[in-house]
């Protein structure tokens, strides 16, 4: 189902690269060296502040994932629905393996496209991803948001992020959220421009074991330690370590979840260190 839309303005630029996904492209002209995945609920456009003020030289491509934003919200919602809809954008660009930055949903999302399509990636930057998560958690979460799937008001919205994991992250940087993703629902009422019925899926995704990239894959994991339980689980992190061996990097950071929200210049530090 083809989208269209005005051309975005300002430093990032918007465009339909494949036929399902809305894409947003940051730094100079060429080849991307760099995909951002963004996590459940989310949309591309939560890298802009990273990528502009932080790497300004990269070039970068951040789509909404499948049900999120402006890409399609056709059905099926899955991982691997994403990580070929991220494949058929990776190979429309023509360009070389890029470094794959994946928060959250996006580090699960990053793990399968690394092991399903291996040509396409040259590094993992994971930040406090969310893999193998406990069932009855994940379905408590889904209940929540079955039952109570919109706010009243923006200001409804906006609180319920700061009281949240947003705490750590700018004001401007939740306005712009609020500005680009929370969007009028019927009855008078606000939500984000999300599908509720493909996030409904996606909790029970983030139950699915992790994946192993393929030997030699350089890997770091940021693990946000105020986030209790963890998302990024030690089974997850001893699985990488045996796999990976010292390609394998663990950073812990004093943050909450949002880390490239709350953290950007470290963020964006990380993944020049393995743009070399």
């Amino acid at each position: 189902m083809p989208l269209t839309w005005p051309p975005r303005s300002g430093p990032g630029s918007i465009g339909l690269v494949t036929d399902v996904l809305c894409t947003y492209r940051f730094g100079p002209p060429g080849p991307a060296r760099v995909l951002a995945i963004h996590g459940l609920t989310g949309h591309g456009t939560r890298w802009e502040t990273l990528f502009t003020d932080h790497l300004p030289d990269v070039a970068a491509l951040a789509p909404d994932l499948l049900g999120h934003g402006r890409s399609s919200w056709d059905a099926p919602w899955t991982i691997d629905a994403n990580v070929a809809a991220l494949g058929a954008l990776l190979d429309a660009e023509g360009g070389g393996p890029v470094v794959v930055a994946g928060h959250s949903f996006g580090g699960a999302i990053a793990l399968n496209l690394a092991a399903a399509r291996p040509d396409l990636v040259a590094g993992l930057v994971l930040l406090d991803p969310a893999v193998g998560l406990d069932g009855r958690w994940m379905r408590e979460v889904a209940e929540d948001m079955y039952s109570s799937p919109d706010y009243t008001d923006r200001e409804e919205a906006r609180n319920e992020k700061v009281h949240g994991s947003w705490g750590e992250v700018a004001e401007a940087e939740l306005d712009r959220e609020l500005n680009e993703h929370l969007v009028d629902y019927p009855g008078g009422r606000v939500g984000w421009r999300i599908s509720i019925p493909a996030m409904l899926c996606y909790w029970s995704e983030l139950t699915r074991p992790a994946v192993m990239p393929r030997d030699g894959t350089r890997t770091t994991l940021v693990r946000a330690t105020h986030t209790d339980p963890p998302y990024a689980g030690d089974d997850l992190i001893a699985a990488l370590d045996a796999g990976l061996g010292d390609d394998f990097t663990l950073l812990e950071w004093d943050c909450d979840h949002m880390v490239p929200l709350a953290r950007p210049a470290e963020t964006a530090a990380v993944i020049r260190d393995h743009l070399g």
